[in-house]
């Protein structure tokens, strides 16, 4: 079965010429970091493999996902390589391109968003182009699918590419290393002239994956000759003449079309959005009228809509069609109480949730994201960090455990420590049904106001620990910050439709794994005491659990053994607190809840509540990728032990404060 591998520079709409080409949606995002694993899929109509390998500027690994493309380089060997440049970003993307060619696999160079380089008043000649590379060189525009079925017919023709190793003229001594140290590899190890040639450029210029690779197969050739590489630098060498051979192409290749004096569309917003004044201001804008949407224009009167079915001719028909069948008390009772109830109860919330992620798609895929790390760049240098490590924060915005594999794009070790330890703390979508509920039950006039205090309030606290963690680590090297800044796009409403599903599925598919097995765990300590089966849940075990706790939470202002008890289930979800209380009030209504929660709890002490499940103990999920990630058990339990630690005293303040100003 022949593979096919999309290589290339972040942002340079790989991912989504991946989805053009293939029979598989992958997430798309207009900014770095969002391909951290390689996908795979089937070009369209044949059985030939896809492979979307994860953005790299170079072979030579700075991150965990750089390092996953020269590792797959390493042991595959794919019938083809596109590789997918940004056209108008042609330069800097060429110095990759150069490394890929020089491994002499067949190879295919995709100019893509050509329509961006037009728009700034040039072309280029790609004849000049294949004659200088060697390789073939093709067009496209993968957002409007222009040039798409022409690759797709050279993919299929991949047996007719010729492989064609590209051979710079670099300085003689650096010629002279490379030859001597190929004719070795070849005679003694007996690689091809190919590979070997390959091998001893990435070990010059210093690779890590080379150099280690080198190591475990003891290349005496390379591994004698290391210290005279360096001493030498003849990594320079080789980056200079790559340098100067792509800017003589280029010079060569590119032609005007018209004149390009006029500032262009995207500079003209750029000079609002991501001016050191306005920038942020507009950041906090843009998201409040997100929140609006989500919470007060669009998405709560339809969730109302949904929590009136589900709590209507839903629960009504079960019940009545169970009592029909003569069904028993306690399975009524499961089922109407426990899984409609819980599981319905945060159905309910679809729309509001589903309206967050579809502002967050036209935000992504409008280019504005980008500007949003740029904006914030400078904020996070202040505690140590970079607008790298607030790209991985905001994708946590959707889930903790995405978030924390995005921070792969990070460099510095310390630097990817700090900013996995702070995603918790970043508003997960798991949360939004908790705070629609209490949002709509305490503060129906300002919900957008205090969703978005919410955020960042996680956002102020995650940044207070990175400087904690700062200087607590002494965390002194700091990774380079490179964003690319991309054309201003029209979100296409497919991609719209495939980023929102792609972000909501899986609050959908938890609702009929983790919050159904949540809902039933909780009905069941709800619903049964010392005595047995009960219809009073005052005398269950979830009862005695919340009461026996109150002196604990009694000083943030909780009190409630309901609440108390939901707070446990939250551990497996956070979603799973909200169908907790449906379960433990015995009602499917939204509306019925807010009112039984209008009599236990005040503002203040709601608004604590918020604190609390905001910055509490992440889920198990977001648990199990801390310990995949950072590879130490000990990091999971001080997240689990920092982060009650931090949401207990968060909460403790804002309910005394609050307290005092109000009474």
């Amino acid at each position: 079965m022949a593979t096919v591998a999309l290589i290339g520079n972040p942002n340079t709409g790989k991912t989504t010429l991946f989805n053009s080409l293939t029979d598989k949606y992958a997430y798309v995002g207009n900014w770095t970091g969002v391909t951290v694993e390689k996908k795979q899929g089937h070009l369209k109509g044949t059985d030939i493999v896809m492979v979307d390998l994860p953005g790299v500027y170079s072979l030579d690994p700075l991150t965990k996902d750089e390092g996953v493309v020269a590792n797959y380089l390493m042991h595959n060997k794919p019938e083809l390589i596109l590789d997918v440049t940004n056209a108008s970003q042609l330069r800097r993307n060429l110095l990759l391109t150069i490394e890929v060619l020089e491994l002499g696999y067949p190879v295919i160079l995709v100019l893509n968003m050509i329509d961006d380089l037009k728009r700034t008043g040039y072309e280029y000649d790609t004849k000049v182009l294949e004659e200088a590379l060697g390789c073939k060189v093709m067009t496209t525009n993968a957002r409007s699918h222009k040039g798409i079925e022409k690759l797709r017919a050279s993919t299929i023709d991949y047996a007719n590419i010729p492989a064609v190793q590209l051979k710079l003229d670099y300085p003689s001594m650096v010629q002279q290393a490379i030859r001597q140290a190929m004719t070795a590899l070849v005679k003694d190890y007996h690689y091809t002239p190919q590979v070997a040639r390959w091998l001893a450029i990435q070990f010059i210029n210093q690779n890590k994956v080379i150099r280690q690779f080198a190591k475990e197969q003891n290349l005496q050739p390379l591994l004698s000759q290391q210290q005279y590489y360096d001493a030498q630098k003849f990594d320079e060498r080789l980056f200079n003449t790559r340098l100067h051979f792509i800017e003589d192409l280029l010079s060569k290749a590119r032609h005007q079309l018209q004149s390009s004096d006029s500032i262009h569309f995207t500079s003209k917003i750029d000079k609002v959005v991501t001016n050191p004044i306005l920038g942020l201001p507009i950041f906090a804008l843009i998201f409040f009228v997100m929140f609006k949407l989500s919470f007060d224009w669009v998405g709560t009167p339809l969730s109302n809509l949904l929590d009136q079915f589900i709590s209507g001719p839903v629960s009504s028909t079960a019940d009545n069609f169970l009592k029909s069948i003569g069904a028993i008390p306690a399975l009524r009772s499961l089922i109407v109480n426990g899984i409609i109830a819980g599981v319905g109860g945060v159905l309910a919330f679809i729309p509001q949730i589903f309206m967050l992620f579809a502002c967050i798609s036209i935000l992504e895929d409008s280019g504005y994201m980008a500007r949003a790390a740029l904006v914030t760049d400078r904020i996070m240098q202040l505690i140590g960090l970079n607008g790298k490590s607030f790209i991985p924060l905001i994708i946590g915005f959707g889930c903790n455990v995405t978030g924390i594999m995005a921070a792969r794009t990070i460099e510095q070790p310390k630097e990817r420590l700090i900013t996995t330890l702070i995603m918790p703390y970043m508003s997960c979508s798991a949360r939004l049904p908790i705070y629609s509920l209490f949002v709509a039950a305490f503060f129906p006039h300002h919900q957008a106001l205090i969703v978005l205090s919410l955020y960042f309030l996680g956002i102020v606290v995650a940044l207070g620990m990175a400087k904690f963690y700062q200087v607590i680590f002494k965390a002194q090297e700091s990774s380079i910050f490179v964003v690319e800044l991309p054309q201003y796009h029209l979100p296409r409403p497919d991609i719209i439709w495939h980023g929102t599903w792609d972000k909501g599925k899986g609050f959908i598919k938890k609702a009929g794994t983790i919050i159904f097995a949540g809902t039933v765990l909780i009905w069941a300590l709800s619903s049964f005491g010392p005595s047995g089966f009960t219809t009073n849940s005052t005398t269950s075990f979830a009862a005695g659990l919340g009461h026996f706790l109150v002196p604990v939470f009694r000083p943030i202002g909780l009190m409630q053994w309901q609440a108390i008890s939901a707070l446990f289930t939250g551990v497996l979800a956070k979603e799973v607190i909200t169908s907790s209380m449906m379960v433990m009030f015995h009602t499917s209504s939204k509306a019925v809840l807010i009112a039984a929660l209008g009599h236990f709890i005040s503002p203040v002490s709601a608004y604590a509540l918020l604190v609390f499940i905001l910055l509490y103990m992440p889920c198990f999920a977001t648990l199990a990728t801390i310990k995949q990630e950072t590879g130490s058990a000990k990091w999971v339990w001080y997240s689990v032990i920092n982060s009650l630690v931090v949401a207990y005293v968060m909460a403790f303040i804002f309910f005394q404060v609050g307290q005092l100003i109000i009474g």
